[in-house]
């Protein structure tokens, strides 16, 4: 049996993801990217799931991106189910930097609204890179539904993820800004000034709509 130079490579980066180093794992993770081969795949998904260097699990996500797609989708659709939140998280962001549409059907309303915040953001993120043609005020409707929850940056995320929908969020943001709940309403009409003015800090939208609430209003259709 020969054994090429190819070989060589893809078996010094294996072990390289398992290196206690992060600097090593890092390298070989572009390694892994530089010269594709459907053999990274399986441990780079599974690395994906522990590795607790942010800028490794970056390099992680780009080597899969390099990888064949038919070989990568189905192994990522898989891992959005996983039991381990990073897994998730991970699966989720990867399928979101790959872009391909065939995963939507991963995209459930489970993970649109995982317990973990991190699953969640992922899950928001991907959904409105997947979403097909067609189904994006179904998916706007069902973001909505977290709209003045979790912490600033959960907010933020949430926002932004509306927002790069467009302007079929807006019937779903004005019902919003007439819930019962303040912390909806406020979280809606800021969301809705981020899609008007892009240029308007989340800060600066977030007062503005809480100055509305605290006056009785609901925005532009509340009067």
């Amino acid at each position: 049996m020969t054994i090429t130079r190819q070989d060589t490579v893809a078996a010094r980066a294996l072990r390289g993801l398992e290196d206690g180093r992060a600097s090593v794992r890092l390298r070989a993770a572009l390694a892994a990217g530089a010269t594709p081969d459907a053999r990274y795949v399986d441990r780079l998904v599974e690395r994906c799931a522990i590795e607790p260097d942010f800028f490794v699990r970056d390099m992680l996500t780009w080597a899969l991106t390099r990888q064949p797609v038919s070989t990568t989708l189905p192994r990522l659709v898989r891992e959005v189910r996983s039991e381990r939140a990073q897994a998730r998280s991970q699966a989720l962001h990867t399928l979101s930097k790959i872009g391909d549409r065939r995963a939507w059907p991963a995209i459930t309303r489970r993970l649109l609204c995982d317990t973990d915040r991190e699953v969640a953001r992922s899950a928001w993120r991907a959904a409105v890179v997947l979403v097909p043609e067609g189904e994006e005020s179904a998916l706007a409707a069902a973001l909505a539904t977290r709209l003045g929850r979790g912490e600033r940056e959960t907010r933020l995320s949430l926002s932004r993820a509306l927002v790069a929908l467009g302007d079929v969020i807006l019937p779903v943001l004005r019902s919003a800004a007439a819930a019962p709940d303040p912390q909806v309403r406020v979280h809606a009409l800021a969301t809705e000034r981020l899609l008007h003015d892009p240029d308007t800090g989340f800060e600066c939208a977030i007062e503005e709509a809480k100055r509305v609430v605290a006056l009785g209003g609901a925005g532009p259709e509340g009067g």
